[in-house]
């Protein structure tokens, strides 16, 4: 008699495309997220350029791992893109008001 497994085979093309969507979601907007962030940190850290840049650069370090990791704690692969491209649009949206520096 053979045993019969409680979890099911995660060989079907919705776990492929779940993990699929997670992994563009964590990558690609992951980078995108990043760089809005020292987009607009850049632009609206009151220090002097050099200094707001190298700033917002080294924390831009810090948010796309954070980004990833919430790609694959999210509930749904369309949920973690949602967010993924809500906190782009919000950082882009940062980062277009403050405009250029001075």
């Amino acid at each position: 008699m053979s045993k019969v497994s409680a979890r099911p085979l995660r060989s079907g093309w919705r776990y492929r495309a779940n993990v699929a969507l997670r992994t563009i979601a964590g990558t690609v907007g992951a980078y995108g997220v990043a760089a809005l962030a020292a987009a607009a940190l850049a632009r609206t850290l009151p220090m002097a350029r050099v200094e707001a840049v190298t700033i917002a650069t080294l924390m831009a370090y810090m948010v796309a791992p954070a980004v990833t990791i919430w790609a694959f704690l999210a509930r749904g692969p369309w949920r973690a893109i949602a967010a993924v491209a809500l906190a782009a649009a919000a950082l882009g949206g940062i980062a277009w008001i403050a405009g250029q520096p001075a």
